[in-house]
């Protein structure tokens, strides 16, 4: 059995006394292939350490081995020992065949780190030396994508397609019309979605078709497709919100609450779902049906602002005060304190006659709520109402301010004026 054989078989075994006994005389080896075969497949099952014994005994005989610097460095960044792999990365000259492949590996490195600008430069760099390789066209795109500069991804993408239609699995019509769609270029995304889609339909393809199609206004023909893409992959969470989206573009509410519903029955667990499906029920006029699944909504999660708000201003509306008032009493306390929920609570308690708690409520939604006329309004009513004429000029002033066309308290600030002289 040949040693690399024998090495898999122990491993294969779990054996690790045979193998640590194996190890050791593979380290004190003069067969350096066989050395750096086994270093390569310790690697492959994990057994970092070993593997790095190993290209540390090779590189005492070979210190100017660049390929055994590389690998040497994968490894360490694996071990997380990043420092010393920069090092030997690093130590690789301009001009030696290894240098691109030095860069590639800082590349990974930076980017994985989160460092794009960084990694961009090393595959840039790694580029000019060798500006016709595909993988490395691929890869500059690849790193320009993940940075967000979709313009100068897209560039590369293109380029590369006029060499090759696939790097690996990855499909370069799908990445462009990724790209574009990611960039906001819906419409030059779409030919290369086309294009995919006339030759292997995929879920993703088809939801990148509907959602571009959805932005460029074009709601009907989007139907279309999320509906091939539900009939495709029933499981596809994403489809039932975008389905519904788009029937409210239309202004087909009930289609759009019965979409918002299916994904429901598929995904029970979408906060999303919950708020979209409540929202569309109001439009409908079913305030059960809403009260139901912003509370639902609420419940996934006790911090979703904009459920919170919603159906604060449901119970607003619809004057549910306690139900109000037992909704913000179990609310955190960041919630309450959002202006627009003060303001609620202030006219709830003006209803209720808690005149107390209501002018604390509209003073404290007064600051953020200057702009919002139904407010102002009910707080300068309010004052007046209270006897506190003096303190609701500046409301009033505002309030004149922000809508001049509102006679009534233009008319009212003249009175007081006059009564002042």
């Amino acid at each position: 059995m040949k040693q690399i054989e024998q090495i898999e078989h122990i491993i294969q075994d779990g054996d690790l006394d045979a193998l640590a006994s194996l190890y050791e005389t593979l380290k004190t080896s003069t067969d350096f292939e066989m050395m750096y075969d086994s270093a390569l497949l310790l690697a492959s099952y994990g057994f970092l350490r070993e593997a790095d014994g190993l290209y540390e005994a090779l590189l005492t005989h070979l210190p100017d081995e660049d390929q055994l610097k590389i690998d040497r460095a994968n490894t360490l960044i694996e071990l997380g020992e990043e420092d010393r792999a920069l090092d030997y990365l690093k130590s690789i000259k301009r001009g030696k065949v290894e240098y691109v492949q030095a860069l590639l590996v800082q590349a990974d490195y930076y980017q994985m780190i989160g460092l794009s600008e960084t990694a961009i430069e090393k595959i840039k760099e790694a580029y000019e030396l060798v500006p016709n390789e595909p993988i490395l066209q691929f890869a500059y795109a690849e790193l320009l994508l993940d940075a967000g500069r979709y313009a100068e991804a897209a560039r590369f993408y293109e380029k590369l397609l006029t060499q090759v239609e696939a790097v690996g699995d990855i499909n370069i019509h799908a990445r462009l019309a990724e790209t574009y769609s990611a960039g906001g270029a819906y419409e030059e995304a779409l030919p290369y979605y086309e294009k995919n889609l006339e030759k292997q339909p995929s879920p993703d393809d088809l939801f990148g078709m509907s959602f571009a199609l959805y932005q460029l206004g074009q709601a009907k023909d989007a139907v279309k497709h999320v509906n091939e893409l539900i009939d495709m992959d029933p499981d596809y969470y994403a489809a039932y919100m975008l389905k519904g989206q788009c029937y409210l573009a239309l202004e087909q509410n009930d289609k759009a609450y019965e979409a918002f519903q299916a994904g429901i029955k598929r995904d029970a667990y979408d906060k999303a779902l919950h708020l979209s499906a409540g929202k569309c029920a109001l439009k409908l006029g079913n305030v059960a049906a809403a009260e139901d699944h912003l509370s639902e909504a609420l419940a996934l999660e006790p911090d979703y602002i904009e459920a919170f708000i919603t159906l604060g201003s449901l119970y607003n509306e619809t004057e549910q005060d306690e139900a109000l008032l037992q909704l913000t009493e179990q609310a955190d306390i960041h919630l309450v304190e959002l202006p627009l929920i003060q303001s609620f609570l202030a006219y709830a308690y003006e209803r209720m006659e808690n005149y107390t708690e209501a002018y604390t409520k509209y003073k404290m939604a007064y600051n953020e709520m200057q702009e919002d006329h139904e407010f102002l309004r009910a707080y300068a009513n309010f004052l007046i109402e209270d006897g506190k004429r003096t303190e609701a000029l500046p409301v009033v002033k505002a309030l004149v301010l922000a809508y001049p066309e509102d006679q009534y308290w233009s008319d009212f600030l003249d009175v007081e004026s006059y009564e002042e002289e």
